[in-house]
C-alpha cells in the first residue's frame, strides 16, 4: 500500500511541476513576443542598446548556467544510484554557479547604472524610443530571470538538506527531480535571453 501511495504521489508531483513550468513558459513567452515586436520596429536602436552589453560577462554567465545544469543532472543521477553524498556536493556546485551568475549579473547592472542607462534616467531619456524600450525590457526580463535563479538557489539549498538527511533517496527522488526541472527551465530561459540582448545585430 505504501509503495502505491508513493508512486501516486510521485506522478502527481511531476504533473504539478510540468503544469507550473507551462505557466512560466507562457509568462516568459509573452515577454519574448513583446521584445520581438519592438525589435522589429526599432532594429537600429536595439542594436545601439545591445552595443552597451558586456559580451564577455554574458558569455561567462552562459557557460556557468550550462555547467550548473550538468551538475544538477549529475546530482539526480547520483541520488538514483544511492550516492547521496556525491549528490549533495553536485547540488552545492549548482548553487555556487547560480550565486556567481547573480554576482556577475549584478556587476553588469552596476556598470549600466553608473553610465545612467536605467529606466527614466536623464541619459536614457535623451536617446531614441527604441533604446528606452530596449533597456526597459532588459531590466525587466533579466531581473525576472535573476529572481528565478535566486528562487532556484533557495530551492536547491533545501534539496541539499533533504538529500543529506535521506528524505531524498533512490526510492523517492521526485523532489530533486522537480528542482532539477525548474533549474533546467531557468537555464533554458537564459539561452533565449543571451542572444536577444547580447547578440543583437
Amino acid at each position: 500500500m505504501e509503495d502505491k501511495r508513493e508512486e501516486r504521489d510521485y506522478g502527481g508531483a511531476k504533473y504539478g511541476m510540468w503544469f507550473f513550468l507551462l505557466t512560466e513558459i507562457l509568462f516568459f513567452g509573452g515577454m519574448f513576443l513583446l521584445y520581438s515586436v519592438f525589435r522589429y520596429r526599432f532594429p537600429d536602436q536595439f542594436h545601439a542598446g545591445a552595443s552597451e552589453e558586456n559580451l564577455v560577462l554574458g558569455s561567462i554567465n552562459t557557460v556557468l548556467l550550462l555547467t550548473s545544469s550538468l551538475f544538477m543532472a549529475a546530482a539526480i543521477t547520483a541520488v538514483k544510484r544511492g550516492n547521496n553524498k556525491l549528490s549533495v556536493i553536485l547540488q552545492a556546485l549548482t548553487v555556487v554557479s547560480g550565486v556567481i551568475f547573480l554576482i556577475i549579473k549584478g556587476t553588469e547592472w552596476g556598470e549600466k547604472i553608473s553610465k545612467g542607462l536605467y529606466p527614466a534616467s536623464p541619459v536614457l531619456l535623451k536617446t531614441g524610443k527604441g533604446e528606452i524600450l530596449y533597456f526597459g525590457l532588459y531590466y525587466v526580463m533579466t531581473g525576472l530571470h535573476g529572481l528565478h535563479v535566486l528562487a532556484g538557489i533557495i530551492v536547491i539549498s533545501f534539496m541539499m538538506y533533504y538529500t543529506a538527511t535521506g528524505k531524498i533517496n533512490k526510492n523517492y527522488p521526485v523532489r530533486l527531480e522537480n528542482a532539477g526541472l525548474y533549474w533546467h527551465f531557468v537555464d533554458m530561459v537564459w539561452i533565449y535571453l543571451f542572444p536577444l540582448f547580447y547578440l543583437v545585430t
